[in-house]
This record gives C-alpha cells, structure tokens and sequence, in this order.
C-alpha cells in the first residue's frame, strides 16, 4: 500500500457553530455536501461531518502543528465557539496549547522544535 494522503472526519453536534469554530482558527472552507464540509490550512485538509456520537467526540483529538505558536494562540484565543484553552506550555520537543472545540474534540496545537 502506498499512502499519499490521510484526511480525518471530525464530528459535530451542531454543524453550524462547528464550521464557524474551524473557520474562526484560521481554516478555509469548501462545501462538499449537505452533511460534509472540506476545511483547508496550507496543505493541511479535514472533513467536518454532520454525525455526532458523544464518546467519538469525547475521545477525538488532532495535532495541529503551526509555524508560530503565538500566533496561533492569539486567533484560538478569540475564538466564540471554543469550548477551553490552555495557555502555551514548553515541552522537551517544543510548545504545544490544548484547544477544545464545540464538541468536545481536542486540539493539540503545537510548534515542533527545541
């Protein structure tokens, strides 16, 4: 097998706060069907789908890893649909904040690097 490309299906409970959350951290977004919705960093791509099951979302996370970790907590900072943040921690491999979305998914964004 030769993989080229992975994309994750996010849940969602309520699909419009959802996709304004994902749209207010920075990601571009690009209608694919009434329940599914294509979301665009770079070259970065994720699936926002209309289907929420509260233990899926409970346990869902993501590693978003940015080039300005700062930057990027500014604009998660601002956002109205997150649900928590937690300030910027210094790890042994860089820096990383945890962002929790409308659901309960979880946001590892981080900033690789000593």
């Amino acid at each position: 097998m030769d993989v080229v490309d992975i994309k994750a299906f996010v849940p969602s409970k309520d699909y419009e706060i959802s996709k304004a959350f994902y749209s207010e951290i920075g990601f571009e977004s690009e209608f694919v069907s009434e329940d599914l919705t294509l979301f665009q960093s770079g070259d970065c791509l994720f699936f926002l789908q209309r289907f929420f099951n509260e233990d899926l979302a409970n346990n869902f996370m993501l590693q978003v890893c940015v080039s300005d970790i700062d930057t990027a907590y500014s604009l998660c900072s601002q956002s109205k649909h997150k649900t928590k943040i937690t300030p910027v921690q210094s790890e042994s491999w860089g820096k990383v904040f945890y962002l929790w979305g409308p659901v309960g998914e979880l946001l590892h964004i981080t900033e690789l690097g000593g």
